[in-house]
């Protein structure tokens, strides 16, 4: 013992009996599939626990000191290392626990540990008081497999039809109980165990707490007695006990007592069940097949010692404590013998069955039917059990047939006592004391025993004798259904009993003979056959002539009695007037009289409560008029009680609605309740006096109850609305007024002798209070003021009763208060757990409460807004704000917090807290409210927790069923379908909660923080920190049930809906960003439970598609807000966990349940025998997809033959709404509505004949509107499901660390995705709805595919593999191009922005294939030509070809989409679809495509388009733009049409389709935005570019076109440059204001490069020539322009190769130090562009005015002196010429400047070129801080550097070197071609100045200085041009002295040191390009010219 001395944390008393329970009921009553092996388990684990039965382990000294010394030396806990010490406080209570149960020391350690663990289920109890509950509840674990286990034998009374395999292991494992003594252990536990005694040792030691805890515990108790008593009695029912067993039933019996009224507790009634089970062999007359085996198994037949020991008990003299009790068992024993006596067994027991007749003597001696009508029919549990009231069928029945000699007996006994009784009355004498009265107590108990039916059984038929056929075909009475011709020997006993007994009737036996057949007449068989009894009876003596002395018992002999009274108390009826009518005559009727006209009406109601047909008959007999007869007698001055019967009948009459109609006339007519008041009549009369004056003096209101009844019964079948039309106002109102203020206001104030009848009625006025409400809808006209006529004066009409009541409810009313304050009462009284009198009836009325406040907050929306739109002069408040009231008793304003407080006592009541639930829940939409709401819920704290503690009771309800079928017969099942809905209720409580700000009501539920702010709060499980159960608790608790088994939580299967709206709570949490973070932790940490829920996916539900795709939705959303989280919060395990369940095709290992353990032996046994083998599995993901179905059934068409098909789509459509989940849905009963009252309206007989017609089409529309409906739902759960599958797949690629999936496996992941959604997407039946979603999916995919190849190539990874390019083999890249494709083709015309991600994605693919940019080395020209024209094709070249072999094969199709798109439509598709032109053009190398776009018209179209854009474009310029999207359209155009330009076949298309005349007239680029003004309107987060920029974005567009044009027509180049010359003409003022720019920014040298490049190319003299025909005048105009661009360009040329260039280059970096680097490089690239381009264009210019230097013009001044600072003085001789000259013409000097700065930078940019081509190359050496240095550029805002990964880091650098590298390459080839260039210029200068000018004496010229320059210089360069002779003047002007000046100055400046450089710059550049250059020529020439010696 001492070595397994280790405390069991689940208490060995509890924990495993809870888990034999759970076992148990799953095997038997759930028939869990594979439970039996478990069973098995358990059951042999437990056996001990059986045979010992509630036996506790014993104390011992060796276990109190160990437990003693837990708190010094610790105590061993199993399953936990180490010991544990615990406190000397839990140590004392053990020792207490342990005495007051008389257990074992560790038992009650274990008890009081697991009561810890268990507290957070019972908040407000410590952990000693819910130690307690589990010791019960482990009694009670016990106690109910006991019984499960013995109900589940098979037998001969039941069978639960279990596998037979279950059925023997229960019952062999039974027998073995009973064999070891059971039922005796049973009958001793009952004897012991009491509640009061248990109480009492409770009480003592303070083990008892609150009234909520009493009750439980002493319910526990309660069942453990009854669980043992049913095992006993179940055993009974299917096997005999055995003889000791059965002499110890029947000794336990003798000692059994009654309770105070008389009868039986349940437990005592099951033990006399259980004997009289004994006792009985009916099944023998049933004729089962195994009645043979059942017979031999009888130890009555086969035991002789049986039979004679029971015999010789029951014989025995000795009195039981109740003698009722043993004469019921003598009785039985009787009834068995003579049983016995009849079979040929019996023969043996002659000698007991003899004894039979005077057994049944003995026991009618013994008043065995008084004691079963009171003893046995008077306790609750009795009508509970169905074999309980088949066994006293079988009773009474079987003495009425097998003893008709007795029956016979009882009949003369009471004839004779009759007459002594009518002799004594005669006589006046006394009674005669020997009567007895055992008929009467037969009949009395079998009408009690029938009148109650609660299993609808029937049994009352077997006395009833078909005489006549009837109808029925279910009418074979309770002997088993063989459908015999004739009934079987005891109904013709029985039925002949019924029929005796009625005739010669003695008037004593009447009223008993009444209420038994009134018993008799209960169900609707037996209701016909008894007033058929009834009809017949009457019939037989209606030769007589009065009628009254036929017999009486008959309709005939009543109803003539009732005209009779009728009679007789009419015509005392007092005038109203007269003082004494308080006290009228009540000679009428005597008690006898009463009594039995009280029985008669009781008969008379049950029969026509059940058969529609009596009702009929009856109700139209001419001569009887019950009707009336009976609102007659109502007026008479009858009892009260009397009357309340007479109007229970009416009520029962009314039932039928052709009926009540005339009901309601007649009631007005009789004036039952005064509606009409005579002139000058001083007093009310009626029910109103009766009510005040008599009922409320006797303090009992039998009548007001009655006629609320019938009322309630009217008013369901019609209201009339012209109720006493003439009289008064027509209408109901005074009734309700009656209802209102006369019964239901005083109620609570009236005394009553019996309390329970207070709530009595307050249930019944509340009915129909609720039915009015109920059937109430709003209608426009309620709310106009109708007026009526009566008798001449106009007064207004009533409204409908709903309304009113609406009304009452809206507003501060009496009413309202009543119906608040009743809700009070109610929670407090429930509050008690006492039972009271009237407790159901309370329970009832407070039902009726809620629902009225239910029914008023549902429609007080229209209600108002219809008072709105009336505009009458009613005043109503909302009820949300009149429940916010204060209330009169509590002082508090909490009325909302007693109707929450319903939820606490879901168990006892779950209609009440499903309504409480439902009022909550429509509430919470009002934010305003909740916040107040969350201030009454916590300001107490003890309310509080109780609230908090309703709610998670609520969802822990294990009960509760997912129902679809609304009415339910089965009570359970209507229960268990409530409790379901208050769930629903209570989650989307949380869920519209959640969507308002805090603090509101979801986030005290759930336990977050509501008085400081929600981020704060810290979840832990309950119990932890003294943190209570949440809301948040119990839905996880529901949701990880079952999670860890094979088959997945369970909950998604029971019931979908609700897990549905779990998830969805738990998505909404973690997605609020306030309530994420404490979330997410929780669920990660102590839960863990998104993996848990993930591996499940996905969740198939055949049965209910829809939900399992949201449950799904809401999981999968979840899960990608914790995967963005996780790789925030860089929780790489959680992240790498998550996405490898997602994502791997490796089958995991298996579940850790149990059911693994075999399994991986195996497997590791055989794993070195089949290598790895395992085959791949679906990823999760993809599973996942393919349970979402793409296809989705629509219904068919309507069908109509009556409607017209396009009105009835339009009432649908008009009926549609918008639910709670966003669907749109048609409201299917307002359709309804809607639909009948278009039937019903119409007129004529055609239309009465064809009605069964209509209204079958109108139930097809119906179905065909819910078949819409559910249609529409599916397609929206598919949506979201699809939807969060793209979010889940977006985020684990997008959101998750890139190295968590390596790139090989990614891009497989992707091929698998991309292929799937594409197959799945591209089927036959594919829902169009989903296009959009799939094609979004398909674009991220796409794109991360392209990224993820594009990475793996950069590290230079797949480059060499054979598959392929990358990974992904080029054969999966060629399925996923032909299924995009398809995927494009198949969107057809529609869908246009679904195809923009098509065409997204397209491009994305095309991407792969393209080359990244290279580093230029400068070492190509070092390959021969023929080496790179032999090249092998690399990867990416053939890839492309394959693509484009792909795209083409799709032929004429694809362009027509595609060119379509580009050319109208939206406006991103176009875009896009211009962008992917762009891209097939620009691989597509046979121009297939370009000759498509040409012919087809589309290029034409593009171009046209142009023109219009115009007036889009310019408004974009204005300050504050419109819209952006025209300026993209644009460029996107622009693009495209630059790229057709490339090929010279395009370039000529354009300039045929007339772009350049387009452009031409188009006046955006005349309107230059000023760049000083638009600085205020800056879009402060830089998005919206600024004016200028946004005109740049219009004008370089274009003019690269331009420019890729003149390239491109080369040949016919004249054309192009014409064209483009004539639009630089047009926009001449433009272009020379965008030449002069004042400030050069970034922008405006993009600009200058652009312009520069296109004059140089068009400005010339030449171009002129090739514009055709162009006159004088207009040439004249040209020639103007063209010179003045040539002007402007050179005072360019002198700003940027002078001073101002290192200025701007600092400018620059000041401006923007973040990007300097970037920003200078690009402007030194701009400027050097510049100057060569006007450097080209001058040695242009100089080249076409002639070969030969000495007709050349000349462009610069012979000044050598180089530019100096803008300031500073000039250093050469001609500063005293005025300075002015010099900005017209810039000199010689400058070219050198230019040259020697040229060549410097060239050194420059070299250096620094080979140091970034060295580090490119050893980029894994660079250390960290360069490499930083390098990233920084590409990544934006400060400290991402060191965000980034280092493999990202490198990636960014090598991308950076390799634009650092290209710059530099390309800064040295406009250097070398700018030192070109100058040298050219200056060497034609030079060869001119020094060769051939004749200079002139400066003192000839009598001009100013000023003209002197002028005139030499190129001004006129076009006239000098076309002078035959060369310069004539012009030049004439250059002095001698400007000659030598320039000759040294040249001299000095071109001096050694440059010419080597020059020379050195040759040698680095031109040998590394292939390509030869003439510096070393013209250095050559220039020395020469310079050394010429002065001629």
């Amino acid at each position: 013992m001492a070595a397994q001395m280790a405390v069991n944390s689940g208490a060995s008393l509890w924990g495993p009996l809870k888990e034999l329970w759970e076992t148990v009921d799953g095997a038997v009553l759930r028939r869990q599939p594979e439970s039996v092996h478990l069973l098995d388990l358990q059951l042999k684990k437990h056996k001990p626990h059986f045979l010992s039965l509630f036996k506790n382990p014993p104390k011992s000294a060796e276990q109190r000191e160990k437990v003693r010394k837990a708190s010094t030396e610790g105590i061993a806990i199993q399953g936990q290392q180490g010991s544990r010490l615990l406190p000397e406080q839990l140590l004392t209570e053990a020792f207490i626990l342990s005495d007051l149960f008389d257990i074992g020391e560790l038992a009650a350690l274990e008890l009081l540990l697991a009561g810890e663990q268990q507290q957070p289920y019972f908040p407000g109890l410590t952990r000693g008081l819910v130690a307690v509950l589990l010791y019960w509840d482990g009694k009670l674990c016990m106690a109910n497999s006991l019984r499960t286990l013995i109900q589940s034998r098979q037998g001969k009374t039941f069978t639960l039809d279990l596998s037979g395999e279950l059925v023997a292991l229960t019952t062999r494992f039974t027998d073995e109980l009973m064999s070891q003594g059971l039922t005796k252990r049973i009958l001793t536990l009952v004897s012991e165990i009491s509640v009061t005694r248990e109480f009492e040792r409770l009480q003592k030691e303070r083990g008892l707490g609150n009234e909520k805890h009493r009750k439980e515990v002493a319910d526990l108790i309660k069942e453990c007695r009854q669980a043992l008593a049913d095992s006993l009695f179940s055993w009974t029912c299917q096997s005999p006990l055995s003889k000791d067993d059965t002499l110890a039933l029947i000794g336990h019996l003798e000692t059994v007592t009654a309770q105070a009224d008389g009868s039986l507790d349940s437990v005592s009634l099951a033990l006399v069940m259980a004997l009289l089970y004994c006792l009985d062999v009916s099944f023998i007359e049933q004729g089962t097949e195994d009645r043979d085996d059942l017979l031999q198994a009888l130890p009555l037949l086969t035991e002789r010692q049986y039979v004679s020991a029971v015999h010789s008990r029951l014989m025995d003299s000795q009195p039981w404590k109740l003698p009722g009790l043993q004469a019921v068992c003598r009785l039985a024993w009787a009834l068995l013998l003579r049983v016995l006596s009849q079979l040929p067994q019996g023969s043996a027991l002659v000698e007991f069955t003899e004894a039979d007749e005077a057994l049944a003597d003995q026991a009618l001696l013994g008043d065995v039917f008084l004691f079963m009508k009171e003893g046995i029919l008077g306790c609750e549990s009795f009508s509970q059990e169905e074999f309980y009231i088949r066994r006293v069928h079988s009773l009474i029945t079987d003495f009425l047939a097998l003893m008709p000699m007795k029956v016979k007996q009882l009949r003369n006994r009471a004839d004779e006592d009759a007459r002594l009784v009518h002799m004594s009355l005669q006589m006046d004498s006394e009674l005669p004391s020997s009567l007895r009265k055992d008929l009467d107590h037969l009949m009395i108990l079998i009408g009690e025993f029938y009148s109650k039916d609660p299993f609808g059984l029937e049994l009352g038929l077997e006395f009833w004798c078909p005489t006549e056929s009837l109808q029925h075909s279910s009418l074979q009475g309770s002997y088993l259904g063989m459908a015999l011709q004739r009934p079987p020997h005891k109904q013709v006993v029985l039925s002949k009993f019924v029929r005796q007994m009625g005739d010669l009737l003695p008037s004593t036996l009447y009223i008993s003979y009444l209420r038994m057949l009134k018993g008799l007449a209960n169900g609707p068989q037996c209701a016909h056959y008894c007033f058929s009894l009834l009809k017949t009876n009457g019939a037989a003596h209606s030769d007589n002539i009065q009628g009254v002395s036929g017999s009486p018992v008959s309709w005939e002999h009543f109803f003539h009695s009732l005209m009779l009274y009728h009679e007789n108390l009419r015509r005392d009826l007092p005038n109203p007037d007269s003082a004494h009518y308080r006290h009228p005559p009540l000679r009428g009727i005597t008690q006898r009289e009463m009594e039995g006209l009280t029985s008669f009406l009781q008969l008379l109601t049950t029969i026509i409560t059940w058969s529609e047909n009596a009702r009929l008959a009856l109700c139209e007999h001419p001569q009887w008029t019950p009707a009336v007869v009976m609102l007659g007698l109502l007026q008479c001055s009858v009892p009260p009680v009397l009357k309340a019967e007479l109007l229970h009948c009416l009520a029962a009459f009314g039932k039928s609605p052709e009926i009540a109609a005339s009901l309601w006339q007649s009631l007005e007519y009789t004036q039952i309740l005064q509606t009409v008041r005579a002139p000058g009549q001083r007093q009310a009369a009626g029910i109103e006096v009766e009510l005040n004056e008599i009922e409320s003096s006797c303090e009992e209101y039998p009548l007001t109850r009655s006629f609320c009844h019938l009322i309630s019964t009217l008013v369901e079948g019609s209201l009339p609305v012209n109720l006493g039309a003439g009289l008064r106002v027509p209408g109901f109102q005074p009734y309700l007024n009656f209802l209102r203020d006369s019964v239901f206001l005083p109620f609570p104030t009236r005394a009553y002798r019996r309390p329970a009848e207070k709530w009595e009625v307050a249930d019944s006025v509340l009915e129909v209070f609720h039915k009015l409400l109920r059937d109430y809808e709003p209608q426009p006209s309620d709310f106009v003021q109708e007026i009526v006529e009566l008798q001449g004066e106009q007064v207004p009409a009533h409204k409908p009763p709903g309304h009113s009541i609406m009304f009452h409810l809206l507003n501060d009313s009496p009413m309202l208060a009543l119906c608040l304050s009743l809700l009070e009462e109610g929670v407090r009284q429930l509050d008690t757990y006492a039972p009271f009198p009237g407790k159901k009836h309370l329970q009832s009325a407070v039902l009726h409460c809620l629902c009225l406040l239910d029914l008023a907050l549902q429609k007080e929306a229209v209600f108002m807004d219809l008072l709105r739109e009336s505009q009458a002069s009613l005043l109503v408040s909302p009820l949300e704000q009149l429940l916010q009231g204060v209330s009169p008793q509590t002082r508090r304003a909490d009325h909302i917090v007693n109707i929450a407080r319903y939820l606490y006592h879901s168990s006892s009541n779950p209609e009440a807290a499903f309504q409480s639930a439902k009022i909550l829940r429509r509430i919470a939409n009002y934010p305003n409210i909740q916040i107040r709401l969350v201030g009454d819920f916590t300001h107490d704290q003890a309310v509080s927790d109780k609230l908090m503690a309703g709610f998670v009771e609520c969802l822990d309800n294990e009960d509760a069923e997912e129902g679809t079928e609304k009415d339910d017969v089965d009570s359970q099942k209507k229960v268990a379908r409530i409790r379901h809905e208050t769930q629903i209720h209570i989650l989307n409580l949380l869920i519209t909660s959640l969507e308002l700000k805090a603090p509101n009501l979801a986030l005290y539920l759930l336990g977050y923080e509501v008085k400081k702010p929600v981020s704060s709060t810290n979840l832990q499980d309950p119990g932890v920190l003294g943190c209570p159960r949440s809301c948040l608790h119990a839905i996880l608790s529901r949701l990880q049930r079952g999670t860890e088994k094979r088959s997945g939580p369970a909950l998604t299967q029971q019931a979908p809906h609700l897990a549905e709206l779990c998830y969805q709570v738990i998505y909404q949490l973690c997605a609020c960003p306030d309530t994420s973070g404490p979330t997410m932790r929780y669920l990660r940490t102590s839960q863990d439970f998104l993996f848990s829920h993930l591996q499940h996916l996905p969740f198939i539900l055949p049965s209910n598609q829809i939900a399992a795709l949201s449950q799904m939705s809401w999981l999968m959303k979840t899960a990608a807000i914790e995967l963005r989280v996780t790789s925030l919060n860089r929780q790489r395990s959680h992240t790498q966990r998550l996405v490898s369940l997602l994502l791997d095709d490796q089958p995991h290992a298996q579940h850790a349940d149990g059911e693994s353990g075999m399994e991986d032996e195996t497997r590791s046994v055989s794993g070195f025998l089949h290598f790895d083998t395992v085959s791949k599995v679906r990823r999760k993901l993809l599973s996942v997809l393919d349970a979402i179905e793409f296809s989705q059934d629509m219904p068919e068409l309507l069908q109509l033959d009556f409607f017209e098909r396009t009105q009835i789509e339009q009432v649908i459509s008009n009926c549609e709404h918008v639910n709670e989940q966003g669907h749109t849905v048609c409201n299917v009963k307002l359709l309804h509505r809607v639909l009948v009252a278009e039937v019903n309206a119409l007129q004529g007989m055609a239309a009465i004949g064809q009605r069964p017609l209509l209204m079958e089409e109108v139930n097809s529309i119906l179905q065909q509107v819910v078949e819409r409906n559910r249609v529409r739902r599916s397609l929206s759960a598919k949506r979201h499901a699809l939807q969060s599958w793209r979010s889940l797949v977006e985020t684990l690629l997008t959101a998750c660390p890139a190295d968590l999936i390596p790139a090989d496996e990614r891009q497989l992941i992707i091929r698998d995705l991309l292929l799937d959604l594409h197959d799945k997407v591209l089927s036959e039946d594919a829902a169009g709805e989903l296009m959009p979603i799939v094609a979004g999916a398909v674009f991220t995919l796409t794109a991360h595919l392209s990224q993820s190849v594009l990475s793996e190539q950069q590290q230079g990874v797949g480059l060499e593999a054979s598959s392929g390019f990358a990974s992904i083999a080029n054969s999966a890249l060629h399925l996923i191009l032909r299924k995009l494709l398809d995927f494009i083709l198949s969107t057809g015309g529609g869908y246009q922005r679904l195809r923009a991600h098509l065409y997204g994605s397209l491009l994305y693919y095309l991407q792969i294939a393209q080359k990244p940019e290279e580093p230029d080395t400068l070492q190509t020209a070092g390959k021969a030509m023929w080496e790179r024209l032999t090249a092998p094709e690399d990867g990416f070249s053939k890839l492309q070809r394959e693509n484009l072999a792909i795209i083409e094969s799709y032929g004429k199709a694809l362009m027509e989409v595609v060119c379509r798109d580009a050319c109208d439509g939206h406006e991103i598709s176009r875009m896009l679809a211009m962008a992917v032109l762009d891209r097939i053009l620009s691989i597509d190398r046979q121009n297939q495509w370009l000759l498509y776009i040409c012919n087809s018209g589309y290029l034409r179209s593009l171009v046209e388009s142009l023109r219009q854009d115009d007036v889009a474009l310019q408004s974009l310029l204005t300050p504050q733009p419109p819209l952006l999207k025209p300026l993209y359209i644009f460029e996107s155009k622009m693009a495209l049409l630059t790229r057709v330009a490339k090929t010279g076949q395009g370039a000529v298309e354009l300039l045929r389709c007339g772009l350049v005349a387009q452009l031409m007239e188009c006046q955006v680029f005349d309107m230059v935005p000023d760049s000083d003004a638009h600085r205020v309107m800056r879009d402060p987060s830089g998005f919206i570019p600024s004016p200028m920029d946004r005109y740049r974005q219009i004008l370089l567009p274009t003019l690269r076109l331009f420019q890729v044009i003149l390239t491109s027509t080369s040949i016919n180049h004249q054309q192009g440059a014409a064209q483009v010359l004539q639009w630089l003409i047009v926009h001449a003022d433009t272009i020379q204001s965008l030449l002069r720019c004042q400030e050069l920014s970034m922008g405006a040298l993009q600009e200058l490069s652009l312009l520069t490049g296109i004059i140089s190319k068009t400005a010339l003299p030449g171009a002129l020539e090739m514009g055709g025909e162009v006159n004088s005048a207009a040439l004249m105009e040209f020639q103007g322009h063209i010179n003045r661009f040539q002007r402007l360009c050179l005072s360019l040329l002198g700003r940027l190769a002078g001073s101002e260039r290192d200025r701007l280059l600092k400018q620059a970096e000041i401006s923007a130090p973040g990007d300097s680097a970037e920003r200078r490089e690009e402007m030194e690239v701009a400027m050097q562009q510049v100057c060569a381009n006007i450097m080209e264009y001058c040695q242009a210019l100089l080249l076409q005015s002639s070969a030969q230097a000495q007709f050349s013009i000349c462009l610069f001044s012979p000044s050598g002196s180089e530019p100096a600072g803008r300031d500073g003085a000039r250093t050469d001789l001609s500063s005293t010429v005025p300075s002015m000259a010099y900005s017209r013409v810039p000199s010689l000097g400058l070219v050198l400047y230019l040259l020697k700065n040229s060549a410097a930078d060239f050194f420059r940019f070299h250096q620094s070129h080979r140091q970034s081509l060295g580090k490119l190359q050893s980029l894994d050496q660079l250390p960290p801080e360069e490499l930083k240095e390098l990233c920084q550029g590409l990544v934006s805002g400060p400290g991402a550097v060191e965000k980034i990964s280092s493999v990202q880091r490198s990636l960014l650098a090598k991308r950076r070197l390799v634009q650092l590298i290209n710059n530099r390459a390309k800064l040295l080839a406009l250097c070398s071609y700018v030192i070109e260039t100058c040298l050219f210029v200056l060497w034609r200068h030079l060869e001119y100045y020094l060769l051939h000018c004749i200079p002139t004496d400066p003192k000839d010229s009598l001009l100013p200085g000023s003209t002197l320059y002028r005139s030499r210089l190129a001004d006129d360069s076009f006239s000098g041009l076309q002078a035959s002779g060369g310069r004539g003047l012009s030049l004439s002007r250059v002095s001698q002295q400007d000659l030598d000046l320039l000759k040294s100055d040249m001299a000095a400046g071109f001096g050694e040191a440059l010419q080597r450089k020059l020379l050195e710059v040759e040698g680095l550049y031109s040998q590394v390009r292939s390509r030869y250059t003439f510096i070393q020529a013209l250095v050559r020439r220039i020395r020469g010219l310079l050394r010429q010696p002065k001629s």
